[in-house]
């Protein structure tokens, strides 16, 4: 069960879980991070898993992200070349440039973040 008033009486505004899935052309991204950033505060954020399953964490530690509208960047590097290649266009990499937003209201289990090669 998820508990919709984490951050109640901790000074902190509320929040709530939210998770989901990143996929690049249809397919699970396997690495890197997404963040979600609500206008004038500061973003709550994961690591991509292998299955590209993420569970955002606000700034103290604690689940989930603020109620309202977030603005999403997702960034994800392979170095294994010796040299650092991004897995997802240049775009994805900054929130004011991925066209990825998301409304926070509820708790969420569900979100699927879909990315495209070509970056459209």
């Amino acid at each position: 069960m998820l508990t919709a008033c984490q951050g109640c009486g901790d000074g902190l505004p509320r929040r709530v879980p939210i998770s989901g899935t990143v996929l690049l052309d249809g397919e699970p991204l396997s690495m890197g991070s997404v963040s979600f950033t609500p206008e004038g505060m500061r973003p709550s954020s994961s690591k991509i898993d292998a299955e590209g399953r993420f569970d955002l964490q606000f700034m103290d530690g604690g689940k989930g992200a603020v109620l309202g509208l977030h603005r999403i960047r997702v960034a994800a590097f392979d170095s294994s070349s010796g040299r650092r290649v991004s897995l997802v266009p240049k775009r994805y990499t900054d929130f004011r440039t991925s066209g990825l937003t998301f409304e926070v209201s509820e708790p969420d289990d569900t979100v699927v973040l879909e990315l495209s090669s070509g970056g459209a």
